[in-house]
């Protein structure tokens, strides 16, 4: 395996190239650049919940990026201007590190254009609208959330599905956490750290190599569960991976064609892991319902009582409906990057599908390389092959022994021929 010592002339311009991305990219912070600050919520309350929250492009001027976004546009430029110089118009991964380059100045399009409504625009354009097809003739994603609505309020009243008790408090999540990653990337060695924090909105929060839990927030174990697989051995599981990469480097740090790989990965974790529950499932498909609603014209106010009517407390459908009108106005399009969950989750269960229909397995652990995009794969599969990019060092368990998963995808591919609603004619007098 090539270290970063003994790479050849071509292995260091690459590299040189990479390098180069990952640092034009590091003050380009999406979320934090989108976010509403704690005033917003408190004059919306204020209010009485009656008018829409005070947000629109002098808002967002008054917060400003942090970077001068002409001259980020331009240094991306300039990186994509010398890749293709020096690797040439259809060198492969020199082609992945072009459309990267692209991906970040229309990243930067939408930062500038926060508070209009090409923000929104761009955003459809970066994750994907609620109202776009998989493939032509197939449902939607709002279809997608919708049915799975459906089928959660059947299920909806059973009291052996209710979520336990939230018991577990900082501390204690922290302890279980951390002693569950360490089985899986080494105890003792440090390599990922769990510790508490007090400065993030969301229970939890991933980083490179660490992982935040909210000092006042409670947990049961089913969370701390969803925690390990969804945070721990994807997310932080990736970028470590990206991290141990010796020329392409740029695997470490993803654009937002790579949020919906890793989202989807995250749930397909979460699935066949057994980690998921009703209850979380539920909040993915009405974050999908929400983003379609305000792509049809509700504002805030609306979406805000969609989660109230979903029993939703007053702060938390506040919390639910700002993720969809961050970085826009609350009666302007949404930011749809919430929409990569179960966007990522049907992609990469098909592309997985249909790898195992092809024979194609050792494609599927290259999922785990790095922030990996599926159109990628591949290539990707030719640089490994080349020695351009390494295998994963972490691997969930799920995916480090095909045998179970390559089973379960060909039962799937199978199952895929029947007829549904013959099946349930069929079956109407037994269940």
């Amino acid at each position: 395996m090539n270290t970063r010592n003994n790479l050849d002339e071509y292995q260091l311009t690459v590299r040189g190239l990479s390098d180069r991305i990952v640092e034009a990219q590091t003050p380009v912070r999406v979320l934090d650049a989108v976010k509403w600050d704690d005033s917003v919520r408190q004059g919306f309350f204020a209010a009485g919940g009656r008018e829409l929250p005070k947000v629109d492009r002098a808002y967002y001027e008054g917060r400003p990026l942090g970077f001068d976004s002409s001259a980020k546009k331009e240094e991306f430029q300039n990186i994509e201007r010398d890749i293709t110089r020096q690797l040439g118009q259809f060198n492969p991964v020199g082609q992945i590190m072009r459309r990267m380059c692209k991906e970040y100045r229309m990243v930067i399009r939408m930062l500038e254009a926060r508070g209009t409504a090409d923000f929104g625009l761009i955003s459809q354009e970066l994750y994907g609208a609620a109202s776009d097809a998989f493939h032509a003739g197939d449902p939607t994603l709002a279809d997608l959330g919708l049915m799975l609505s459906d089928y959660l309020n059947n299920i909806a009243d059973r009291g052996d599905l209710k979520d336990e008790a939230k018991t577990l408090n900082a501390p204690q999540a922290v302890d279980m956490l951390q002693r569950r990653l360490d089985l899986v990337f080494g105890e003792g060695e440090g390599v990922i750290r769990v510790f508490e924090s007090d400065g993030i909105l969301a229970d939890a929060a991933a980083g490179a190599d660490y992982i935040k839990i909210r000092s006042d927030a409670m947990f049961n174990e089913r969370d701390v569960r969803a925690l390990e697989v969804h945070e721990g051995l994807v997310h932080v599981g990736t970028t470590l991976n990206g991290q141990n990469q010796p020329i392409c480097t740029f695997l470490a740090k993803g654009p937002p064609s790579s949020t919906v790989t890793q989202e989807g990965l995250a749930i397909l974790m979460e699935v066949i892991a057994f980690a998921s529950y009703p209850t979380r499932l539920r909040k993915l498909t009405n974050r999908t319902r929400a983003i379609h609603m305000a792509e049809e014209g509700a504002d805030f106010l609306d979406v805000f009582g969609f989660f109230r009517e979903q029993g939703y407390s007053e702060e938390d459908s506040y919390g639910n409906a700002s993720r969809v009108f961050r970085g826009s106005t609350p009666d302007g399009l949404p930011f749809t990057k919430d929409l990569s969950y179960l966007k990522g989750f049907i992609m990469i269960y098909n592309y997985i599908q249909l790898a195992v229909r092809k024979g194609k397995l050792e494609q599927i652990p290259l999922l785990f390389c790095g922030k990996t995009t599926l159109e990628d794969m591949r290539t990707l599969r030719q640089l490994v092959e080349e020695g351009m990019v390494v295998p994963p060092k972490y691997l969930p368990l799920q995916f480090q022994d095909l045998n179970a998963l390559s089973a379960w995808m060909c039962f799937s591919n199978f199952l895929n021929h029947l007829s549904l609603d013959r099946i349930e004619a069929d079956y109407a007098n037994i269940i």
